[in-house]
């Protein structure tokens, strides 16, 4: 069975590739898609559980759809957790759990693990995010900073530990970092684009899996900087102000447009669901992955995410479809 995988390149080739690759494995297999639930008085009533475990960053999508899943399907119980892209591909390709969240792709070595234990999957894109950098409101001085900059404050070994030290015109205060657990596909994502290699950061830093305790981290620190998903940022964006980030075309914030088009650089990126074959064999697991492409276009604008391309969703469909 083939397996659908995303690589990190850049905008156009990651998601170019990933379009033609969603396309052939559609053509490729003949099997059936159960169709969601109706509410004919013919059709059976689904039931069982669906578990869903991973990313922290794209729990809000999956939680809102699993609320709105219940509306339709309220015999089939939806678990949903947050335990980090890592911690989920571990559960994931152990067979425990149906559904990953994940915010980047799998690793070679979950690949290898999922081979081991017999575990065929379909990775299929669910929404854009953009990486956002954040500092505390009482930080007049801030105005941006470079993807040198953040290496320089992130990078193993860094001796930053003073706002003056990024920039000598700032204010000798001291400069606390708040980010997610290496566990967390951010994590990964962040340390690979600015430091330049997946999990290379220094150690002293408030890591959480959680991104409302990092959120609440940089909000009640004056000197506190914190990275984590737009619409962690945009939840409390009354308590945090924003920090554009220069890729090296000036300053540039994190919007929907900027985050869509990849102008947002090198922080956009796109965010993941992966189900496995055994669990979509499945009627309830099926249910929600067909009820979860047809509404996760509205649904990841609403929680603060950039939606995809409707073709991208199509593509995703097709595949599920014939998974």
């Amino acid at each position: 069975m083939p397996v659908l995988t995303f690589l990190p390149a850049s905008r156009i080739s990651r998601f170019g590739a990933a379009l033609a690759s969603v396309l052939i494995l559609a053509a490729c297999s003949q099997e059936a898609s159960t169709p969601a639930p109706t509410d004919s008085d013919d059709a059976p009533v689904l039931t069982g559980t669906v578990r869903i475990d991973g990313s922290s960053t794209v729990f809000p999508i999956s939680e809102a759809i699993a609320e709105e899943f219940r509306a339709v399907a309220p015999d089939i119980r939806v678990t949903v957790g947050s335990s980090g892209t890592g911690g989920g591909f571990s559960k994931f390709m152990a067979g425990e759990i149906d559904i990953n969240d994940a915010s980047r792709p799998v690793k070679a070595e979950e690949i290898a693990k999922g081979a081991s234990t017999g575990v065929e999957y379909l990775e299929i894109p669910v929404a854009y995010d953009g990486l956002s950098i954040v500092v505390n409101p009482a930080n007049t001085f801030v105005d941006y900073l470079t993807v040198a900059e953040l290496k320089l404050i992130w990078e193993p070994g860094s001796t930053v530990d003073s706002w003056n030290d990024v920039r000598a015109e700032w204010p000798d205060q001291p400069l606390r970092l708040y980010g997610p657990g290496t566990d967390s596909g951010t994590f990964d994502y962040f340390t690979e684009a600015i430091v330049g290699t997946a999990g290379a950061a220094r150690p002293d830093y408030t890591a959480s899996e959680d991104d409302n305790i990092l959120v609440q981290g940089v909000a009640g620190d004056d000197g506190g900087l914190g990275f984590f998903g737009f619409a962690y940022y945009e939840a409390s964006a009354s308590h945090l102000k924003l920090v554009p980030v220069d890729g090296g075309t000036g300053p540039i914030a994190p919007t929907v447009s900027n985050i869509n088009d990849g102008t947002y650089s090198p922080l956009s990126r796109p965010l993941f669901i992966y189900v496995s074959k055994s669990s979509a064999a499945r009627p309830e697991v099926r249910s929600l992955i067909d009820f979860y492409l047809e509404t996760v276009p509205g649904i990841a604008a609403d929680v603060g995410y950039v939606a995809l391309p409707d073709t991208m969703y199509s593509a995703g469909k097709s595949a599920f479809a014939n998974f």
